[in-house]
């Protein structure tokens, strides 16, 4: 998600409602309040260092760390595998003969 957002990164409450989305169901219902202070202690705890993964740009606003060489790798992985779901095959021709 993170790899998504690019240079602007993402806000906490965007952050926090994709994982709510991804982690409530239900049968086991979360809370979303919940969620969302736990992803921002989160993110305030794993960005204070220059080589954390993830950056804060600016007040409430995350994004991956363009310096840390695990996100360079996510960054590249995520562009390989966009570029490779975009590649278009070939429609065969379903066309009937006339002879």
């Amino acid at each position: 998600m993170l790899v998504e957002a690019g240079e602007e990164g993402l806000s906490v409450w965007k952050i926090s409602h994709h994982v709510y989305n991804a982690c409530n169901s239900l049968f086991h219902p979360i809370v979303q309040d919940d969620v969302r202070k736990y992803v921002q202690g989160y993110l305030l705890k794993n960005s204070k260092l220059p080589s954390s993964l993830i950056e804060r740009v600016r007040k409430g606003i995350y994004r991956l760390n363009a310096n840390n060489s695990f996100s360079q790798q996510f960054i590249l992985q995520f562009r390989d595998e966009k570029e490779d779901s975009t590649i278009e095959k070939p429609m065969k021709d379903q066309s009937l003969s006339l002879f």
